[in-house]
């Protein structure tokens, strides 16, 4: 590993980490921000290293959200109690080959990670009241025996290849084995916070890791979306019956689709 491309923050001490990587670009239902958030809030979480911009992001010009400067960030986080090693960063624009090459030299040269979970969400059109399901992409047969037993989904998919695939096949080239798991977040829901997704994604990693997390501050946010969509339901007589359809597998038109989806967001962000 090249060692110029990582800055080192502080010293950390694993057994053989699992690695959890969240991409937070196009962050659909806000996923990955709040699943990383969780586990680092609940799991004790200390930032001990990221990769350095240059060369991977365009820099030329300084990006301002908030009256504040907006760096690409690519952090590597320690759950050490947990063994658990978290990526968060944006996808990278230049260089992706060697961007990803070195996310996988530090998990595995300096952490000695064992597998790989990348976490992305993925916009459906089931209703909100339906469970979320979970599709996942494996990199090798027998890991996905190992996680037969957790309601996961094969996933089917014909269009290009997401960086997460790009990782997946890099890894297994080094004998890692991982999962890219896609939790579906309804269309209307994927430019807010999608709560049960992001309940349905660390349920899954309490049980595989044994984290022992505690729901009840997402449950609070499940209820409260729940009972705001359904008022707007009974306000609104359109959107109700394009949700109604939903409810029973049916497709809607993009005219539809785009004023359930500006009518959910403006009552979730009022």
């Amino acid at each position: 590993m090249e060692r110029n491309l990582v800055e080192f923050y502080q010293t950390f001490q694993f057994r053989s980490p699992s690695l959890v990587l969240c991409w937070q670009t196009h962050d659909v239902g806000k996923l990955s921000s709040k699943v990383i958030q969780s586990l680092n809030e609940k799991l004790g979480g200390q930032k001990i290293a990221e990769i350095k911009p240059a060369g991977f992001f365009p820099l030329g010009g300084i990006a301002f959200k908030d009256n504040l400067i907006q760096i690409p960030e690519s952090e590597f986080w320690a759950c050490e109690k947990d063994d658990l090693l978290i990526f968060k960063g944006g996808e990278p624009e230049y260089e992706w080959y060697k961007f990803l090459n070195a996310i996988l030299d530090f998990a595995q040269h300096y952490c000695q990670a064992k597998e790989l979970y990348t976490i992305n969400g993925n916009p459906s059109l089931a209703a909100h009241t339906a469970p979320r399901r979970i599709l996942a992409v494996y990199n090798q047969p027998e890991f996905q025996k190992t996680l037969q037993d957790y309601g996961l989904e094969d996933m089917t998919w014909e269009g290009p290849p997401a960086m997460s695939s790009y990782l997946l096949w890099l890894a297994q080239r080094r004998g890692i084995p991982g999962v890219s798991l896609w939790p579906g977040i309804p269309f209307y829901l994927t430019a807010v916070e999608d709560a049960a997704a992001t309940k349905r994604t660390l349920s899954f990693l309490d049980r595989r890791f044994n984290l022992g997390l505690d729901f009840e501050e997402l449950d609070r946010k499940i209820e409260n979306q729940n009972e705001e969509i359904a008022q707007l339901r009974e306000e609104d007589a359109e959107i109700n019956g394009c949700i109604n359809r939903l409810e029973s597998g049916l497709s809607l038109h993009e005219e539809e689709q785009v004023k359930l989806a500006r009518g959910v967001y403006e009552i979730l962000e009022k």
